[in-house]
């Protein structure tokens, strides 16, 4: 066995790099639980003064300070020995509502990590692992991780993007958000558009239960509705719009929903398929973006597909080519890209 030393070296300083990141992803999830990060936005402080402030223990406050300052996640400053968040830290740490906002991805990252004993299992037999078999920490993290993009782009971008329908929803249009979960994206439409009535609906009865108490406290409940059911069962017809947001390619018969899909919706309405950002060839993929999306497909996507009928297991980096295939197997004629964020693709799917 020849090893190449250089290359050893480079490859051990990303394992240094991976693993800090790794250990550093549970002290996040400890520090947003305790509001440590909102706290400490308010204004400089020492450890112990953080402490007092969010009765904590200033000993533990004090490792976890120096853990988040080593990963480059708060300031600190020997001549005063306090520690700080930058407008920016702050934006992406401590404002729940930016859309910068990323402590529910470390949510996302620990619930995969307590899914690890059923992992091995599944790689060894073959079996799927169900949305609703996760962690709680996944559903929170889920909703709070992905509706700070919604909120950003959906109303202002995506929407205008699909043509016609943003006239359509502020006149009174009918909405499907099909796969719901805790209902943030069915919640930021009602908002912006308080003419049209939507119905959210996902499988997961937890989830329906947590959207319909956030539609209350969001005072849109009078439009909103959620229920349970599944994409090839959900009720109604004559919708305007049908949305599915980050969801399609984790569904074990996307084909059958897109037949359902077609069946519900009016001759003259759309499709909105929000996806995550992905190229059709893998080596394509082969960026920070897709190995966050490679990873959770692993532990989330595939397994959920290969819980349900059909299995068909698109993984979270389907790319533009397969969702257009599965729209055209459904009976849909028309499929563009209509808008893009690093993060997601936005197709319009018309009849």
């Amino acid at each position: 066995m020849s090893v190449d030393e250089a290359r050893l070296n480079a490859f051990m300083e990303k394992f240094v790099h991976d693993i800090g990141a790794v250990m550093h992803a549970a002290t996040v999830v400890v520090g947003d639980e305790l509001g440590l990060y909102k706290a400490l936005a308010e204004k400089p402080m020492t450890s112990d003064t953080l402490a007092a402030k969010t009765r904590t223990d200033g000993r533990y406050v004090r490792e976890w300070l120096s853990a988040q300052a080593a990963s480059g996640y708060v300031e600190y400053d020997p001549a005063t020995d306090q520690f700080s968040l930058t407008e920016e830290q702050a934006f992406a740490l401590a404002q729940e509502g930016s859309p910068a906002f990323i402590p529910g991805a470390f949510q996302i990252a620990v619930a995969q990590f307590r899914a690890i004993p059923r992992m091995i299992e599944i790689f060894r037999n073959g079996r799927g692992l169900g949305w609703h078999e996760h962690d709680p920490a996944l559903f929170h993290g889920t909703e709070r991780f992905f509706r700070p993009g919604y909120a950003a782009h959906l109303v202002s971008e995506w929407i205008p993007a699909l043509e016609g329908m943003a006239a359509r929803l502020a006149a009174g249009a009918v909405v499907a958000d099909v796969g719901c979960g805790h209902g943030a994206s069915t919640i930021i439409m009602a908002q912006a558009f308080p003419h049209a009535t939507f119905r959210g609906f996902d499988y997961h009865e937890p989830s329906i239960r947590y959207a319909t108490e956030a539609a209350r406290r969001a005072g849109v409940a009078d439009r909103v509705q959620f229920e349970v059911a599944s994409a090839k069962d959900y009720p109604g017809r004559d919708y305007d719009l049908v949305a599915v947001f980050d969801c399609l390619h984790d569904m074990g018969d996307p084909v059958g929903a897109a037949r359902h899909v077609r069946e519900t919706l009016k001759p003259d309405g759309c499709w909105m398929i929000v996806e995550p950002f992905a190229n059709d060839s893998l080596q394509d993929n082969l960026n920070p973006v897709g190995r966050v999306f490679y990873s959770a497909s692993t532990f989330i996507c595939t397994p959920g597909s290969r819980a349900q009928d059909g299995a068909m297991c698109l993984g979270a980096q389907a790319g533009e080519a397969r969702m257009r295939g599965v729209t055209e197997q459904g009976g849909f004629g028309s499929f563009r890209r209509a808008a893009q964020t690093p993060f997601n693709l936005v197709y319009e799917v018309r009849p």
